[in-house]
């Protein structure tokens, strides 16, 4: 696979007129199959990360499996990654060594957000965020911690919950001036309040889609009218896997008869590089032979 230089291309997106859509996935097989759905950006769902090890998304994934995560997730794929790394882990030495952990696996982006640890998800009840002070220092720890500027920054705000929608907008705003390049305000409550966000924030901004949640369901063309300029969709990929699950086990718990496939397993094998792999097979065994 061709891999260009992950960071310099997203931001060469974000730049362009409109929006990047990054659908969400867990794993390096979601994130394959979103880059050759034709997006050109992949979203690493911390909620997705965790539930793939057998927890929900209260705060109980570590910082070294998230960047394990987002290293193979950034190794399958050759459009950039974005991911999710929670409130960096700790203090602003904790979020100096995440930002630098992910830069190194080839991860184009990630959010840190202000909730108080252990966090838990952006759309459930019981989030607690902390001080302004302590949000926006940890931003300036982010900024100098990265090795090339290119590397792109998304600060995200819990606030709105407990503290309202003004202060979010406060929090946003300060986390771009200590030298953010994105606001990404959680878990806003109507469609007045997601409009506002892109004209009240001074840069450029993040719309979390999450079905089900806080946020209105919206389509995605309407966002980008809006004025946002990336939206992530982090359950996608795990709301497909468990239903398309769900289905094929209750098939076969109700017929014992395997579920079809539409594909072989040479023509599976294809879609995660077999033929790459087998070329470079051939021309070491050509070689091998040519040498005896």
């Amino acid at each position: 696979m061709t891999m260009g230089t992950p960071a310099p291309t997203l931001r060469q997106q974000l730049a362009a007129p409109g929006m990047v859509i990054a659908p969400g996935a867990y794993d390096g097989i979601g994130a394959r199959l979103i880059e050759q759905a034709g997006f050109s950006a992949v979203y690493m769902t911390g909620a997705g990360t965790s539930a793939a090890r057998g927890y929900p998304d209260f705060g109980l994934i570590t910082m070294g499996e998230m960047v394990d995560n987002a290293a193979v997730m950034a190794r399958a794929i050759g459009v950039p990654l974005i991911a999710d790394a929670d409130t960096g882990y700790g203090n602003e030495l904790n979020v100096t060594r995440t930002v630098r952990e992910f830069e190194a696996r080839g991860v184009a982006a990630i959010h840190i957000e202000d909730q108080v640890a252990p966090k838990r998800c952006g759309h459930l009840d019981g989030k607690e965020v902390v001080s302004r002070e302590e949000f926006v220092s940890k931003i300036r720890a982010a900024v100098q911690a990265r090795r090339t500027p290119e590397f792109v920054l998304i600060a995200r705000t819990d606030a709105r919950a407990m503290l309202g929608f003004e202060e979010a907008l406060w929090r946003a705003n300060a986390a771009l001036e200590a030298g953010a390049d994105m606001a990404f305000v959680e878990a806003t409550q109507s469609l007045e309040e997601m409009a506002a966000v892109p004209r009240r924030v001074n840069g450029p901004c993040l719309l979390n889609v999450v079905p089900g949640g806080r946020t209105p369901n919206i389509d995605l063309r309407e966002a980008e009218a809006m004025g946002y300029k990336l939206a992530i969709l982090p359950g996608l990929m795990l709301k497909a896997a468990i239903e398309a699950g769900d289905a094929a086990l209750a098939e076969l718990k109700a017929t014992h008869l395997p579920p079809a496939v539409t594909a072989s397993v040479a023509q599976t094998f294809r879609r995660f590089g077999a033929d790459e792999w087998d070329a470079l097979r051939t021309r070491f065994n050509a070689g091998a032979t040519m040498g005896s």
